[in-house]
């Protein structure tokens, strides 16, 4: 094993393929100071291999990633969501598709730890995003043992598999921010954990009504999964940008509208999903006991329950972005939130 202090971490395994920080007794205790909660308490097991997430061993993580002691309460949240039924990570660590999870902050803990929500939201810059995300990373690998090749079959992953957070820009937002559509207070904080591809950069420069602007952005979304997947597989995140919500605001347009419209608008004719020799896919709705007449529309998306709608970025841009998840609610994954607690 080498000596140096940075390269034996690779020599034991433990990286995601950057340096990380070395987890001295110093810099762990430095770590959990101040959390109510003891060392050996368990927060979830990390399948598939069920490594024990104890508060100690996920603070051991966060070290190595970078982050800050008063980051912790987000990545033990992000762990409980992780371990919920709902959200299905022993399928995700080990599929062969593209998701990873896309943790989702809101409320007060956005400001108080510098979380980026605007410009360049989904990029480099913001250590707590960062670091956040990489946290939750190395416990999936080191605790749960998905190595890409190993457990974790990705085809291709994508670089949201090294970190992938991001805070709601609700200042900027028209609307109820996620944790409260969801069922909590608008003074708590919370995280949203949803199996989510890479995003899907949607540009629209040119809409200045409400519905202009929500066909754009379901049209543009009509060929998430595959041009044929009618209905979707999976639950669908829009993350609207500051300067389309502001068109919608303009209409009076709610949330609820907006998912409204999409189910009930990007719609095509079950003939024109069969597979045929430009396309072999094709809907799985083909392989239903009583298949839908050829002329029968058939919804991009399922249901309003199965999209969910965050406003985030950079005030100047007239973007959006779609991030497809993972599977449907049978076999796949589900949005989890969970509110943080222990904030110092």
């Amino acid at each position: 094993m080498s000596q140096d202090e940075i390269e034996q971490w690779f020599d034991r395994g433990v990286s995601d393929g950057l340096p990380v920080v070395p987890p001295t007794v110093e810099r762990v205790a430095r770590m959990l100071a101040g959390m109510g909660r003891g060392r050996d308490e368990l927060v979830g097991e990390i399948p598939p291999n069920y490594g024990r997430a104890t508060i100690e061993k996920i603070a051991v993580n966060a070290v190595m990633a970078g982050c800050r002691p008063d980051y912790l309460p987000v990545l033990l949240a992000a762990v409980e969501a992780t371990c919920d039924p709902a959200f299905n990570l022993h399928g995700l660590q080990a599929t062969t598709h593209f998701a990873a999870p896309l943790l989702i902050v809101n409320g007060p803990i956005r400001s108080r730890i510098a979380l980026n929500a605007g410009f360049g939201v989904f990029g480099p810059g913001a250590r707590a995003n960062a670091t956040i995300g990489r946290a939750l990373r190395l416990i999936l690998m080191n605790l749960g043992g998905a190595r890409p090749g190993e457990i974790s079959m990705s085809t291709f992953g994508h670089p949201g598999r090294y970190t992938y957070c991001i805070a709601e820009h609700e200042e900027a937002s028209p609307w109820e921010p996620l944790h409260v559509e969801r069922g909590l207070q608008r003074e708590d904080s919370a995280v949203t954990l949803f199996a989510a591809e890479a995003p899907h950069g949607i540009s629209d420069h040119a809409s200045r009504t409400a519905k202009s602007l929500a066909g754009s952005l379901g049209w543009s979304m009509a060929c998430l999964w595959n041009a044929k997947h009618f209905p979707l597989y999976s639950q669908t995140m829009l993350v609207v940008g500051p300067e389309h919500a502001r068109t919608f605001k303009d209409d009076g347009w709610s949330k609820a509208d907006l998912k409204r419209f999409l189910v009930e608008t990007i719609r095509r004719p079950y003939g024109e999903l069969l597979p045929d020799e430009g396309n072999g896919e094709g809907t799985t709705l083909r392989f239903a006991a009583e298949p839908p007449a050829p002329h029968a529309l058939i919804p991009k998306f399922a249901s309003v329950e199965d999209l969910h709608v965050v406003v985030a970025g950079g005030t100047a841009g007239r973007f959006s972005v779609a991030i497809p998840g993972w599977l449907g609610t049978k076999h796949g994954s589900r949005a989890v939130t969970k509110r943080i607690q222990d904030i110092p």
